[in-house]
C-alpha cells in the first residue's frame, strides 16, 4: 500500500470546495515557506524514551521553524504520541534535550512549559461537559490571565471575559452554540470548542494530537480550515493520520518509524521516498 493521493481523504475523488481551496493554496504556501524566518522555535537533540527496555523514541532530532505548520506522521507504533508526550512533559526523556525558544525545557514541569507558550490541544484544553460553550472558553481565559478556577466569583467579575470568549467562539464557528452545554455538541463541534479553549491560552506554539481523528468528511474540512486560520500568527506541530490534511496544510513533514526519524521534507519529497512507502505497506497509518 502506498501513501494516498494528497487530493483525497478517503480514496474518493475530491470535489469538496473547502478542500479544493486549501489544495489550491498549497503550492503558494510552500513558496511562502521559503521566505519564512529560519528561526527554530522548537528543537530536540537525541530525544529518547525507553520503557523497561523497549525504545519507543530513539535519538529523535526535530527542528520546527517558527511560523510554520509541521506534521509528524508514521505508521502504527512509530512513536509519534510518545514524542508528543515528551515535548509537553507528560513524560520525561530517558536521555536527550528539548529546547523551546532557545531555552532548555527538558526538566520543566508541564504547567511551566504551557506558561512559556507551548500548549497541547485536546489534552490541556479538556472541556467541562456540563458547562456551556461560553462558560468553557471563559474559564480558559480566566486561567490564562493568571486566575484560578474561582467559580464563587460574582457574575460581574466573570463577565469581563465575555467579549473575548464570544470572539473566540465565533472564530471557530460556534457562535450559534454559545449557550449549549458542551456535552450536547456533535463530536466535530466539540473538537472546535477544544481548539477555542486552547487559543484562549494564547499559545505561541500549538501541538495538535490527531485533531481530525474520528471525524466525518465535513468536520475534517472544518477543522483543517480552523488549523490553517490558527496558524496564521503562530507555529503548529501536529500528529495527523489523515494524509490529505497533512499534504494540504503542512510546510514540513517528519516521518517516524520504530521511534526514529525516517525522512523529512515537504509532502512531495516524503511521499516519493521509497523507504516511507515501505514503512506504510501492510500497516496502514495512525
Amino acid at each position: 500500500m502506498t501513501l494516498p493521493d494528497s487530493g483525497t481523504t478517503d480514496g474518493r475523488t475530491e470535489t469538496d470546495p473547502a478542500l479544493d481551496r486549501v489544495a489550491q493554496t498549497c503550492e503558494k504556501r510552500q513558496e511562502g515557506n521559503n521566505r519564512l524566518s529560519n528561526e527554530t522555535i522548537l528543537e530536540t537533540e537525541d530525544l529518547t524514551k525507553e520503557f523497561s527496555g523497549f525504545v519507543a523514541v530513539n535519538g529523535v532530532g526535530l527542528r520546527v521553524a517558527r511560523g510554520t505548520i509541521h506534521a509528524l506522521i508514521g505508521p502504527n507504533g512509530a512513536g509519534k504520541t510518545t514524542c508528543f508526550n515528551l515535548l509537553t512533559k507528560f513524560l520525561s526523556p530517558s536521555r536527550g534535550r528539548i529546547v523551546f525558544k532557545g531555552r532548555d525545557i527538558t526538566a520543566l514541569p508541564p504547567a511551566e512549559v504551557a506558561r512559556l507558550g507551548l500548549v497541547r490541544s485536546f489534552q490541556i484544553s479538556a472541556v467541562f461537559p456540563h458547562l456551556t460553550v461560553l462558560e468553557n472558553v471563559r474559564i480558559a481565559l480566566q486561567r490564562q490571565r493568571g486566575g484560578s478556577f474561582d467559580f464563587w466569583r460574582s457574575t460581574r467579575v466573570l463577565d469581563q471575559f465575555n467579549d473575548r470568549a464570544m470572539a473566540l467562539i465565533a472564530d471557530v464557528g460556534l457562535a450559534s452554540f454559545a449557550h449549549i452545554p458542551a456535552v450536547e455538541l456533535p463530536y466535530g463541534r466539540k473538537r472546535a470548542l477544544e481548539l477555542a479553549t486552547t487559543l484562549a491560552l494564547e499559545p505561541e506554539m500549538m501541538l495538535l494530537d490527531e485533531p481530525t481523528a474520528g471525524m466525518g468528511h465535513e468536520d475534517i474540512d472544518r477543522i483543517a480550515a480552523l488549523i490553517k486560520t490558527a496558524a496564521a500568527d503562530r507555529t503548529v506541530l501536529m500528529v495527523e493520520h489523515n494524509l490529505s490534511v497533512v499534504a494540504n496544510l503542512s510546510h514540513t513533514i517528519t516521518v517516524l518509524t520504530r521511534g526514529r526519524v525516517l525522512a523529512e521534507g515537504d509532502y512531495a519529497t516524503v511521499s516519493a521516498n521509497p523507504e516511507v512507502r515501505e514503512a506504510y505497506m501492510g500497516t496502514g497509518h495512525e
